[in-house]
């Protein structure tokens, strides 16, 4: 469930940083590289906080 809540974080904020790309008319195939660099980094940082650590 902390892994959905990561995500959709991570996808409003990518919405957020689109938006204002293309309110600033940056052309478009930037605006499209940044959301899927903003998505791996966010799919990265969701699932190294949110993984099963060993108790040992």
């Amino acid at each position: 469930m902390t892994l959905l809540i990561y995500l959709v974080g991570w996808l409003i904020l990518i919405g957020g940083v689109s938006w204002a790309l293309i309110t600033m008319h940056v052309s478009q195939h930037t605006v499209i590289i940044v959301a899927v660099i903003m998505l791996g980094v966010g799919v990265i940082t969701a699932a190294t906080r949110t993984r099963n650590r060993d108790r040992s």
